[in-house]
């Protein structure tokens, strides 16, 4: 079942620290669309199904990437998209984003996401993979 998006952004806000409602849903906005530019298939339905409706048509209707962006690219893109972002704000805004999106989803899907995506991506999803 999908997260309501109040408590969606409660716990990004909280996770990224942010000041308010309008700053955590900015970044979950921009990462979320970054994020669905990598994702195919069932793994992206079945995430955007655990996500607010708001944030699922985002992650269904993407940035279309050319390329899948590396973990550091990724966050370089993040920051290109905010503004007044630098990268080591941006890594935190992907890695506050990510992580509550990680929970909504539940282990076994983070997974399968994290296997879609470049190496790396693990610790922006708040996990470390094991060997």
């Amino acid at each position: 079942m999908a997260m309501h998006r109040d408590a969606f952004l409660d716990r990004v806000q909280e996770r990224g620290a942010y000041d308010t409602a309008y700053e955590a849903d900015r970044a979950a906005r921009v990462v979320l669309a970054l994020l669905g530019a990598h994702l195919v298939g069932t793994d992206r339905t079945e995430l955007a199904a655990c996500l607010p409706e708001t944030y699922a048509l985002i992650l269904l209707n993407p940035l279309q990437a050319a390329e899948p962006l590396s973990p550091e690219r990724f966050v370089r893109a993040t920051a290109a998209w905010i503004d007044g972002a630098t990268e080591e704000t941006a890594k935190w805004d992907v890695g506050a984003v990510l992580s509550v999106a990680a929970e909504a989803a539940g282990e076994d899907l983070t997974r399968r996401l994290l296997l879609q995506l470049p190496p790396g991506y693990e610790l922006l999803f708040g996990h470390v993979r094991a060997g």
